[in-house]
């Protein structure tokens, strides 16, 4: 349970295990017997509450004290010597504890005053002391002083640890003291101590996160030093309850003499011990762990200045804790970053993305190097690699995707835990540590489930013990604590903090790599592709030509291309081709393809296009079909040299004599033919097969129609060609786009010159969230 503070129990409510966690420890209305508590109102430093033994320590009453200056209770010397303090000192808590002598009833008591500042009040807690002062070298900074030396000559963090210990129980005179550390879920774990020779020992036992709940671990960060000499003291009430000041209980979260938790109280009760005090071991202002004093012996009271150089003791350890733990994160974190900057430099010397992935998983150094793990695993640019023992690619695509938070980072060491349906790979992959480049794309380290023992003070889970009290039977703290042995299963060897940040390094640099790779890579693409593309269309007398091929978004060259030259007898030739994919090496595959038409189409022209294999091109009506004949040509070179290649177009070759065009295609849209006069329409074409796979289609009997047709053009006549990004649209059927085409063309084809027809079919047309590239060509013949 966890308590906010619209969850505090009301006052005065009884406080179980089942609520404890919602207690409001900050304001418990009472103090420990071993002082006296007066809240004070400025600038008359009046008080407005008292703690209910003041006639006992100071003798006055509470009834007189409440409201009266604060001379009536402590005397006019003291009182003013207190007035000077306040008035002198941006922070009380700095300022004390300052001396006072009291004279109660004709006896000089010799107090310490602590005070602090909280709800607009000046809060002054009394507490006798048990001995004359003042601070001696020998008895306190001498011994302080010692104890720092040994923890600035501590070579390990067991050893400051160890020494922690020793050093605060000396000056303390506890019977134990131990150095408790937290884990991230804030289960405790003894990690040193120092001992009377015949208790038992509690070095390396867990305790839950309960035993001490987190409105407590709120006030611990808040206050580094709390003392409870008595166990079993009465707690002393303050009055009044609620301050006419405020109109609430006064907070007592900095308070010495703040009385604590009951239920505390019986812990420590069932553990036999019968006094205690803890300081606070911070990290960044967060609570890292505690110093936790025990006596057996009866109630133990140490001097306040004793207490003091406890707490100083408190921060200088923290200060090495955190100095000693930064310096072996930083010395791992450099011996990993230079494998990685070794690494990152090979990475930038491949060539090619596909190589990566095996760089990573065999380079020298690789993925071992930095980050210790039982099996590494890498996928990029379509090769997938792996060392040591990984679960199935599937399956460890599966794991990042459900495991990925959004941020490409994925730390997890309890996998199975986390989701069921990967239980079955714990022995291979209960931790995982990966980076996502894209949904395909990954690295990934894996560790196998570490079966752990864990020795409890105690169940941690039987925290719910019943006790009979006369007739009734409530909630009490767990009264066990012998060893309790634990095995821990589905989990793996945690990631450190150092190897998470290795991992995103990682990531940052082949995400760089990979984007400065893919920007040269897209440069050089859009060269190889505008070199082969014509650098200007030809002059052809009695038409107008335009065309206009734009990338897909995000500036992704791809297989699209167009072309237009003349034939050595005359004839235009015009085409439009398209090969699936992006890059340089759907790229080189249309240089290839573009390059051998133009061949094939060049010799079919000057050889008159012989018939080949005995098969005789179907009359179209133009006599012989170099089209067609250059387009099979082409299939043969695809099949026999780029069978992995996915492509098609079409070829137009115009007779500028007669104005008619031989139109082919392989597998390509077909050219709009929108004449001057009558309805736009799609040629009548044979369309094969696309390119490569002519040889499959004609053993099924499916190039035996004609497989050219020719059309005139007639004055006005308007031709256009174009790629399937042109009409093609994710949320739509490809009939929708052809009629969209159909449409604008016979809108605006009487208006609009080529290269303005061109222009707007593109605008119009074209997905806007597309991923392909586009091309059109437009022939027109003059009116």
């Amino acid at each position: 349970m966890s308590g906010g503070p619209t969850d505090l129990l009301f006052a005065g409510a009884p406080v179980t295990l089942e609520n404890c966690d919602r207690e409001p420890i900050h304001i418990p209305g009472s103090i420990q017997p071993h002082g006296v508590l007066l809240a004070l109102v400025e600038p008359g430093l009046t008080v407005v509450h008292v703690s209910a033994n003041c006639g006992a320590v100071l003798g006055v009453e509470p009834e007189r004290a409440v409201g009266a200056p604060l001379e009536t209770l402590v005397g006019s010397g003291p009182a003013e010597l207190l007035r000077r303090t306040v008035a002198s000192s941006f922070d009380l808590r700095e300022a004390g504890p300052t001396d006072l002598v009291l004279t109660v009833r004709g006896v000089d008591v010799v107090c310490d005053a602590v005070l602090h500042r909280v709800d607009g009040m000046v809060v002054v807690e009394l507490v006798p002391t048990v001995s004359r002062r003042p601070l001696t070298f020998a008895d306190t900074y001498q011994r302080t002083r010692t104890a720092v030396l040994r923890l600035d000559r501590t070579t390990s963090l067991a050893e400051l640890y160890e020494v922690a210990a020793e050093e605060v129980r000396r000056l303390t005179g506890f019977d134990r003291v131990m150095v408790y550390r937290f884990d991230p879920e804030w289960n405790g774990e003894v990690v040193a101590e120092a001992r009377r020779e015949d208790l038992n020992s509690f070095l390396g036992l867990h305790y839950p996160a309960t035993d001490i709940p987190a409105q407590a671990r709120a006030l611990y960060e808040r206050s580094w030093l709390r003392l409870i000499p008595d166990i079993s003291y009465r707690p002393v009430p303050l009055v009044p309850a609620v301050s006419p000041h405020t109109g609430r209980p006064l907070d007592m979260g900095d308070a010495w003499l703040r009385s604590v938790s009951p239920i505390h109280l019986e812990y420590l009760g069932n553990m036999g011990v019968t006094a205690s005090m803890s300081v606070s071991l911070l990290r960044a202002g967060r609570l890292w762990g505690m110093l936790a004093c025990h006596h057996y012996a009866g109630p133990h009271e140490p001097p306040y200045e004793v207490c003091a150089a406890a707490e100083f003791l408190g921060h200088v350890l923290s200060l090495r804790l955190v100095a000693r733990e930064d310096g072996q994160q930083l010395e791992q974190l450099v011996s990993a970053r230079l494998a990685l900057d070794r690494l990152a430099l090979v990475l930038e010397q491949e060539e090619s993305e596909a190589r990566l992935a095996a760089t990573l998983i065999g380079g020298e150094p690789d993925l071992r190097a930095l980050v210790p793990a039982g099996g590494v695993a890498a996928q990029i640019g379509g090769v997938w690699r792996t060392a040591g023992q990984v679960p199935p690619r599937d399956v460890l695509r599966e794991m990042l995707a459900e495991l990925d938070d959004g941020d490409g980072l994925v730390v997890e060491d309890a996998v199975a835990l986390r989701h069921d349906r990967f239980e079955p790979y714990r022995d291979i992959a209960c931790g995982v540590l990966g980076v996502r480049l894209s949904p395909d794309e990954m690295v990934v380290w894996v560790r196998p489930e570490t079966v752990q023992t864990v020795d409890w003070g105690g169940d941690p889970h039987n925290k719910h013990l019943h006790a009979l009290e006369g007739d009734s039977v409530r909630l009490s703290p767990r009264r066990s604590f012998e060893r309790w042995r634990q095995t821990v299963r589905l989990r793996s060897r945690p990631w450190t903090e150092t190897q998470v940040r290795i991992a995103s390094d990682l990531r940052r640099e082949l995400t760089r790599i990979m984007y400065d790779r893919a920007r040269r890579s897209a440069r050089l693409t859009e060269t190889v592709q505008q070199s082969l593309l014509p650098q200007a269309l030809p002059d052809i007398p009695g038409f107008d030509l335009a065309a206009l091929y734009r990338p897909a978004p995000g500036g992704r060259v791809g297989g699209d291309w167009y072309d237009a030259f003349a034939l050595p007898d005359g004839t235009i030739a015009l085409v439009i081709g398209d090969v699936a994919g992006h890059g340089i090496t759907a790229a080189g595959t249309m240089g290839q393809l573009r390059n051998a038409l133009r061949a094939y189409l060049v010799d079919s022209a000057f050889d008159g296009v012989a018939p080949t294999d005995g098969v005789a091109p179907a009359d179209g009506g133009s006599g012989t079909h170099v089209a067609w004949e250059a387009l099979r040509r082409l299939d043969r070179l695809t099949g026999a040299l780029l069978p992995e290649a996915l492509a098609t177009a079409v070829v137009v070759l115009l007779d500028t004599t007669t104005a008619t065009a031989q139109v082919a295609s392989s597998g390509h849209p077909l050219p709009l033919h929108v004449p001057a006069a009558g309805e736009p329409r799609l040629l009548e074409v044979p369309v094969a097969p696309p390119l490569g796979a002519w040889a499959f289609a004609t053993h099924h009997g499916t190039a035996d129609a004609p497989p050219t047709a020719d059309v005139a053009l007639c004055p006005g006549d308007t031709l256009v060609l174009c790629s399937d990004g042109l009409v093609e649209r994710r949320s739509e059927a490809p009939d929708t786009g052809l009629a969209r085409l159909l449409r604008l063309a016979v809108d605006n084809a009487a208006t609009s010159s080529p290269a303005e027809l061109a222009a707007t079919l593109f605008e119009a047309c074209r997905d806007p969230d597309g991923t392909d590239d586009t091309t059109v060509v437009v022939l027109r013949r003059r009116p």
